[in-house]
């Protein structure tokens, strides 16, 4: 894989969902994608320029052949399990989510601390007592996790997550995560997100 930095990786995959769902046309160019994504076209053309060297000038790129190269760096074909701590509400609307598998991504299992929940199955996916969470990712070599439980509890479950060997975790839970150096973590604030919405709607 090249050079490629974290800023660049998270918008790799806007190009490609961008390409899938709006580009009919045989080719397509950084500047197009740029406008469409509302981003920089010295940006976008950077970017692309180090997932693909298939671009022209005037021409741009074989769709295809981009879209064909962003899946390879994203490993969209490659399956890579995850889990997801706290089956609340949104962590089954999350386990019920088949949309994850287009980017290789593969909910296996949930985890609650709730007794009453545990051997339920949802969606085709068990959900386990917490306890069983270390055991289950060093069987199954899992190093995704997706976090949603209540902010209170987010950090101490989060130090679990870490100690079973997550080293990605998908946080959901309104509130900053202190982790280690080698844990990468995507912070999901719903909350800003809808403020932002509403804000729009109204002026």
């Amino acid at each position: 894989m090249p050079n490629i930095t974290k800023a660049t990786l998270s918008r790799l995959p806007l190009y490609l969902q961008y390409i899938r769902s709006s580009v009919r046309e045989e080719r397509t160019s950084a500047s197009a994608i740029a406008r469409a994504l509302g981003l920089g076209e010295v940006l976008v053309r950077k970017d692309l320029s180090l997932v693909c060297e298939a671009g022209r000038p005037k021409l741009g790129y074989q769709t295809k052949t981009l879209s064909s190269a962003l899946e390879s760096i994203l490993g969209v074909h490659q399956s890579v399990p995850a889990i997801i701590v706290g089956a609340g509400k949104l962590g089954l609307a999350l386990m019920g989510y088949d949309g994850f598998a287009e980017y290789g991504l593969v909910i296996s299992a949930a985890f609650d601390c709730a007794p009453e929940k545990n051997g339920i199955r949802y969606a085709g996916k068990t959900i386990y007592p917490l306890g069983q969470l270390a055991g289950y990712c060093r069987t199954h070599d899992v190093r995704i996790g997706v976090l949603t439980v209540p902010a209170p509890a987010a950090q101490e479950v989060c130090d679990e997550m870490i100690k079973s060997g997550i080293t990605a975790i998908w946080n959901f839970a309104p509130r900053t995560l202190e982790v280690p150096e080698h844990v990468t973590v995507q912070q999901e604030n719903l909350a800003l997100s809808l403020a932002h919405l509403r804000l729009s709607a109204l002026s």
